[in-house]
């Protein structure tokens, strides 16, 4: 591309434009290894639909029969929404959130087979997709409680039936319960009491089941308890009875030791509960904030070692290793105690290098297997042969920019506070030239991250000219505990601190025109533009997708999951009513000076229409540029590709004219 000013105004479209970045935010989730091959979940904004897919023996093929879309709506942001069985596959149909149960045919090996599985590409032009199972396999209905929603299903062969979260909706209440339900459709009621359940699991026998569960006013990454039921005893809690650590994913190995992952030495760290041993020290998270049901960030594997995923300030890793004992310390973990600075241990084995994020981990005698992303090529599901590391590409990973298209992250870290840290990532505008605009994203959440990988939003920027910052502020996840935990009370004030010191940053190294700073943000991003927008008058724009302006009325509609989140994020309503009017968006809209763009779902429960539209007539009436876009047919984050592709066209074309 040539320099800013011109190529950025002409040729960008031909490179990648709106419509094919909004196409490119197809993903996957819910992996599972099963039946010879691999199952997964793939999304498709084209549809607005999640297909649930299986691969064996190169062949890829749909299982979704018409009219279904597999996706959970459990605490509203779902997980968990498929696992194999004996059988075949269960799932959580979109639409009624019933469980259904489809039994798989393997497919014949055909001339796909023979494809060659590192290049992606081969695979989408020779791989025959088509059912796995004959047409007149429909799926069998295992549920029929249309005021319930289920998620985070596991699979108890010595029962044959499934463990459920269960989500009753009774007299405008939401009740939350552990359920086994038979593939012959017998529903039983195992656990209740909790306000919330997650990641139910039993061990091989079935004689011991474990979960994680919490009550209000807690959230899954503040306080949780593990807890144990065996056959014939009363529920124990195993860990948590305090307030002082977030436990989750609890796992069974082949030797029936149950492991969690637990934050209380600071880190989300694998812990063998049964080995009656101390946390190890080393300061890496596992797993980021668990916002939706059925993660899997590490994987117990035979003969004491595990597989797993870890942030290492921010970035990825995926890592095979054995099991590791301190004998001076009675330390029984993963890792040596050693620094970030450490080398790796000789037991360890990095897998998968040059790819930056991994969930949904899984595993057989031959391969592991993973959702991986990476800076450079869309999300991809990984095979990764265990004898020799050897990486197979079963769907995705397609490379859509070239490298000269191509802006790579850049760690970027800058002092906040007294003597802490904000991170993010950095990226520079494709074209070189004068210092360029900067467009801040802001994760939703807000204990939630962004991660350095392929984001087709962002490289729809830097082919335009803007440099992006995707901040991870203080509160994020990813960075330990106490930087998760630094919200508490403070949000609006805290973040709003880092977008400061940030531009200060790259204003000072002279990578960005200071006077041409943008923020944007969806839903908690939202609310937080919003109040950069109140706060830094230096700022040109800002956009809000979805996005809070005004927390009590939020407080007012929100759904119980999140409750109780705002009275832990800013304060008591009535203790702390000041604290709230001086971080309501729509309270101070006389403080912004910027112009903004708002872009709404009219389906949307979490942040309704009438909050946004609020926020839009307060701006209009003190004169300001403004625009609004209500799309009729999305919910809270949008799913639909030529929403997106409007957004995003509408969006830039609002700063451009601001510049």
């Amino acid at each position: 591309m040539q320099s800013v000013g011109c190529a950025v105004r002409t040729e960008p479209d031909a490179i990648w434009s709106a419509e094919q970045a909004a196409a490119a935010s197809a993903d996957f989730a819910e992996l599972h290894a099963a039946h010879g091959g691999v199952l997964w979940v793939a999304f498709d904004p084209q549809l607005a639909r999640c297909g649930l897919f299986f691969c064996r023996d190169s062949v890829v093929c749909e299982l979704t029969p018409p009219g279904f879309s597999v996706r959970s709506r459990v605490y509203e942001y779902g997980g968990g929404a498929c696992c194999a069985t004996e059988q075949g596959v269960a799932f959580v149909n979109e639409r009624d959130q019933q469980v259904y149960h489809l039994s798989i045919t393997p497919p014949s090996v055909g001339a796909a087979s023979a494809a060659n599985l590192a290049d992606s590409r081969a695979i989408a032009a020779e791989a025959e997709c088509r059912p796995a199972a004959p047409m007149n396999n429909e799926p069998q209905a295992l549920t029929a409680r249309f005021n319930c929603r289920y998620g985070d299903l596991s699979f108890v062969p010595a029962w044959q039936a499934l463990l459920a979260v269960e989500e009753s909706h009774e007299g405008g209440a939401a009740v939350h319960r552990l359920v086994r339900i038979g593939l012959n459709g017998k529903r039983e009621v195992l656990v209740e009491g909790a306000d919330f359940y997650a990641a139910p699991v039993a061990d091989p026998t079935g004689q011991r089941v474990a979960w994680i569960e919490w009550d209000r006013p807690h959230q899954p990454w503040i306080a949780t308890r593990l807890c144990q039921r065996e056959s014939g005893e009363r529920t124990r809690v195993l860990v948590g009875q305090g307030s002082d650590q977030a436990l989750q994913q609890p796992r069974f190995d082949a030797r029936g030791r149950l492991w969690v992952l637990s934050d209380k030495a600071g880190w989300w760290q694998p812990w063998c509960v049964d080995g009656g041993t101390t946390l190890y020290a080393e300061p890496y998270d596992h797993a980021p904030a668990p916002w939706q049901l059925g993660g899997r960030t590490y994987l117990p594997l035979e003969h004491d070692e595990l597989l797993l995923t870890r942030f290492e300030e921010g970035i990825g890793r995926l890592v095979g290793c054995a099991v590791r004992t301190n004998t001076a310390v009675g330390i029984h973990g993963a890792h040596s105690l050693g620094g970030p600075a450490t080398p790796y241990p000789k037991t360890e084995r990095l897998l998968a290098e040059g790819f930056t994020r991994f969930r949904s981990l899984a595993a057989d005698n031959e391969h592991f297997y993973c959702i991986a992303a990476a800076p450079d090529r869309l999300p991809a599901v990984l095979a990764i042969r265990r004898s020799d590391g050897a990486l197979q590409m079963l769907a995705g990973g397609e490379q859509p920019l070239s490298e000269a298209q191509l802006s790579r992250p850049q760690p970027f870290s800058c002092g906040v506070g007294e003597g802490e840290r904000s991170h993010g990532f950095f990226y520079s505008p494709a074209s070189t030239g004068e210092r360029p605009p900067l467009v801040i994203f802001l994760h939703g959440g807000p204990t939630s991250a962004c991660y350095p990988v392929f984001d087709p939003r962002i490289a729809f920027w830097t082919l335009r000219g803007f440099a992006v910052l995707d901040l991870n502020y203080r509160g994020s996840s990813g960075y330990g505990r106490a930087y998760r935990l630094r919200l508490a009370d403070q949000w609006g004030e805290l973040e709003i601190e880092d977008i400061r010191a940030a531009i200060d940053a790259l204003a000072g190294d002279g990578r960005i025109d200071a006077q041409r700073v943008y923020v944007r943000g969806g839903s908690a991003g939202g609310f937080s533009a919003l109040r950069a927008l109140v706060e830094l008058p230096q700022l040109r724009g800002g956009a809000s997708l979805y996005g809070v302006s005004d927390p009590l009325a939020l407080r007012r509609l929100t759904h119980k999951f999140e409750a109780d989140y705002l009275d832990w994020l800013i304060g008591d309503p009535q203790q702390d009513a000041e604290r709230y009017r001086s971080r309501t968006p729509l309270l101070q809209a006389d403080r912004i000076r910027a112009p903004v763009i708002f872009f709404q779902g009219a389906l949307d429960a979490v942040v309704v229409p009438s909050q946004t539209e609020a926020m839009v007539e307060a701006l209009r009436q003190r004169g300001l540029p403004v625009e609004y876009y209500l799309f009729a047919e999305e919910r809270h984050g949008f799913r639909q590709a030529a929403n997106l592709a409007e957004a995003l066209r509408a969006e830039h074309a609002f700063y451009q004219r601001l510049s």
